[in-house]
């Protein structure tokens, strides 16, 4: 599965809403951009090392986070959020860069994510969607 890039985009939010009910973030930036980011795809695209792995190719693919929430988010500096999911996950930085770039190429990497599912044997429960 493709991982999110760390690069430098520059960009930074000028609103950051968490929608309980939609499980969904919503992260608007200041080149006028806006981004409605479900939690499960949040949550399956965790920049922590218990998801990337600590190294090329020791990615771990996340299964079963269909119907995960987010509880609650925390500003970390001037820089980054931590997201605190309902499953007990919360050790990933989400840094400015990477939620915009999580925005930018959403379709690509949801559908990565669909295809190493597939490869992996795995069915996404048909209710519920990105």
């Amino acid at each position: 599965m493709k991982r999110p890039e760390r690069r430098n985009t520059g960009r930074v939010p000028t609103q950051i809403h968490l929608h309980r009910q939609s499980r969904t973030l919503a992260v608007s930036f200041d080149d006028g951009r806006h981004f409605d980011l479900s939690a499960e795809y949040l949550r399956v695209h965790s920049p922590s090392a218990e998801v990337r792995g600590h190294g090329p190719g020791q990615a771990i693919l996340q299964v079963g986070k269909e119907a995960v929430g987010i509880e609650r988010i925390e500003p970390v500096g001037q820089y980054a959020l931590r997201l605190h999911f309902d499953d007990g996950h919360n050790t990933g930085l989400y840094s400015w860069d990477l939620l915009y770039d999580l925005g930018e190429n959403a379709d690509d990497y949801w559908q990565d994510y669909l295809d190493s599912l597939a490869a992996a044997g795995y069915q996404r429960d048909a209710g519920d969607s990105a």
